[in-house]
């Protein structure tokens, strides 16, 4: 903990709102972040800076330094900030695919804003591929993995990390129905975010112009589907990719290029690992019988 403690920052954000007389009144935030560069780039949560006309953040050594936004994507929940530091203690990130479920996990972060430092908490991997709905988004939070080490108010942003002392997940969101639920999003969702937010300063996403929900036996039974996993087609847009290529609602979505594709989570996953203008075949499934079409993914509008 020693050694990776340095690279743990704690982020404020200050907003403001106009109170009944029309006045700013300042809305702090806190949150954290991982030090990932040691010229000072620093991964948090989309959510903790957005709207925020200031950001401070704090080392662990008692320096603070504004930051400023080099990229946020509100879908993923992903942002990375900037100080102007050199010499900064870093972490290093993990292939996310390979926990497994009951994995011992720590979670790092600047919980309820306590003085004297991080909040050090373990747990285990209770889940992975999580998809929840979380306040004031439009979209669901995919791929997430879920822990019983526990995660406060101030913690959005930190590290989940593995007993090597490598970054696995960003905690996000926490269970208010439940206790030790935590979420964090994968790394392996969130480092070619990262990687585009440093390059590009935003994200640019293949959309294929529908929604879907997954398959479940429930859902099997009552609509008769020949499989027990996959990607329900509810919704499409009419002028979209997939309505170009012949699919339709109710269609049930099994396979892209041959990876399947049993829920939601792992069918965005694989989508957004595609390039604008590239051609993915389809696999799905309709009236009981099995059929391909190849969809041209197009850019996701912001």
């Amino acid at each position: 903990m020693e050694r990776v403690r340095p690279a743990v920052a704690s982020v404020f954000a200050e907003s403001f709102r106009l109170d009944l007389f029309l006045r700013p009144v300042p809305q702090p935030g806190i949150g954290t972040g991982i030090v990932i560069t040691p010229d000072g780039y620093i991964v948090t949560n989309s959510h903790i800076i957005e709207g925020a006309q200031s950001i401070v953040v704090g080392l662990p050594d008692g320096r603070s330094f504004r930051a400023k936004v080099v990229g946020a994507d509100t879908v993923s929940d992903v942002a990375v900030i900037k100080i102007d530091a050199q010499g900064l203690t870093t972490f290093q990130f993990d292939n996310s695919d390979s926990l497994r479920v009951g994995d011992w996990v720590i979670a790092i972060g600047n919980a309820l804003d306590l003085k004297g430092g991080p909040t050090v908490t373990m747990g285990i991997i209770s889940a992975k591929g999580r998809t929840i709905d979380a306040e004031n988004r439009s979209v669901p939070l995919y791929d997430l993995i879920q822990t019983d080490a526990a995660i406060n108010e101030g913690n959005s942003g930190g590290p989940l990390i593995n007993l090597k002392g490598e970054v696995v997940g960003i905690n996000t969101a926490i269970s208010r129905e439940g206790t030790n639920i935590g979420f964090a999003i994968s790394s392996g969702s969130a480092r070619p975010i990262i990687d585009s937010l440093i390059s590009n300063g935003r994200i640019s996403r293949t959309w294929i112009g529908l929604a879907g929900q997954d398959v479940n036996s429930l859902i099997a039974a009552e609509l008769r589907l020949p499989v027990q996993e996959g990607v329900l087609v509810t919704t499409m847009s009419s002028t979209g990719p997939a309505a170009q290529a012949g699919l339709k609602i109710g269609d049930v979505i099994t396979k892209l290029d041959s990876k399947s594709t049993p829920d939601m989570a792992t069918f965005l996953k694989l989508l957004w690992s595609y390039k604008v203008g590239d051609v993915a075949e389809v696999e799905y499934m309709r009236d009981g019988k099995a059929n391909l079409t190849w969809v041209r993914l197009v850019e996701r509008s912001s």
